[in-house]
């Protein structure tokens, strides 16, 4: 006996109601597992975290989205530092993210199977410090909450970890990152490259300028632009002086008054510029993603390289795929590790 019409046209409008209300399962990124990478037999043990204080372990911080094509690049990061690294072991990774729930679980997966041997360990990273204090900037990128979790390093880490490399996701290490990690801070709180030759007045705007109460809190400095995708970082001295309250606290004014078009930057240069020790240019070959508005293929800066980073619009995943890369993006692929997804055959 066939179903009644009005039946089956009110089952139908169910499944229907149902189909769109829920969203289909997001394809997980995959990544090819990395090869294990073991100490040189100089090193010494890594005893961190049973010894807290323990001094042969580096300590670095990346931040790691899943929703985003940003997790590849951070993956690839990885890679170049482990690949490089004279004691890949001693290396202790603290990844900020904002994923929640089974995601979280999905993402430590991620990293357990692509790097079996690494230490690491995943914070997350609340939206909410920071919902209320970003303003819209010159890239969308650039407003995700993501983006300022470096500011609350400090906050998200044990207090055991007093010294810590924040690294970027777009980048890659060709060198020994205990060289980085070693460098002398003096009274500092952070340590990056420098490049005293920028315009620094090009990173705020006029009102900022025409304002004292403003501009004079760069009176008596010398500030020079940094990026602030590679810096070292005295947790101890950060916390100390409470700076994270002092970047929060321009984040304010920048919301009431519009005084810098850059994301999380104009803060970071606010509060350390014309305090910041200088590390050799080698560890920021910055800008190869080209300009926040076109990201143009560029070329190196003259100088020694231990790290490439592509700040920028261009991103070299992005311009690999594409079939459009730039010359210096076929130094980046051999550190990508993910699995581009097999294209169905109708055969």
């Amino acid at each position: 006996m066939p179903p009644d019409p009005r039946t089956a046209t009110l089952l139908l409008s169910l499944l229907l109601l149902l189909t769109s209300h829920c969203p289909a399962t997001a394809v997980l990124p995959q990544f090819r597992e990395a090869p294990a990478f073991r100490n040189g037999k100089d090193c010494p043990i890594s005893t961190w975290p049973t010894d807290p204080h323990d001094p042969s372990t580096i300590h670095i911080s990346m931040t790691l989205d899943y929703s985003t094509p940003y997790l590849r690049g951070s993956i690839a990061a990885v890679f170049s530092v482990l690949q490089h690294s004279i004691c890949p072991e001693n290396t202790f990774f603290h990844f900020l993210t904002t994923t929640h729930s089974h995601h979280f679980h999905d993402l430590n997966s991620t990293i357990t199977s692509t790097f079996p041997y690494l230490h690491f360990h995943l914070y997350h990273f609340s939206p909410t410090l920071v919902n209320q204090l970003i303003s819209s900037s010159i890239r969308r990128a650039l407003d995700q909450p993501l983006n300022y979790a470096r500011i609350y390093l400090a906050d998200l880490l044990p207090a055991t970890v007093n010294r810590i490399i924040y690294l970027d996701s777009d980048l890659i290490i060709i060198d020994d990152i205990a060289k980085l990690w070693k460098i002398n801070l003096s009274s500092h709180v952070l340590g990056a490259p420098e490049y005293c030759h920028a315009n620094f007045s090009h990173y705020f705007t006029a009102k900022f300028w025409s304002n004292p109460l403003f501009s004079g809190a760069l009176k008596n400095r010398s500030p020079c632009y940094f990026n602030t995708g590679v810096m070292v970082l005295n947790l101890t001295k950060w916390r100390t002086n409470d700076c994270t309250r002092k970047l929060e606290h321009w984040m304010r004014v920048q919301k009431r008054y519009r005084i810098y078009e850059l994301g999380s930057l104009p803060p970071f240069l606010l509060v350390f510029a014309g305090n910041v020790e200088g590390v050799e240019h080698r560890w920021n070959q910055h800008g190869l993603g080209g300009d926040n508005l076109e990201g143009l293929c560029r070329d190196l800066h003259p100088g020694p390289v231990s790290l490439l980073h592509w700040s920028g619009k261009g991103k070299p995943w992005l311009r690999l795929d594409s079939k459009k890369p730039c010359p210096l993006d076929s130094l980046w692929a051999p550190y990508d590790l993910y699995k581009h997804r097999q294209l169905i055959s109708d055969s």
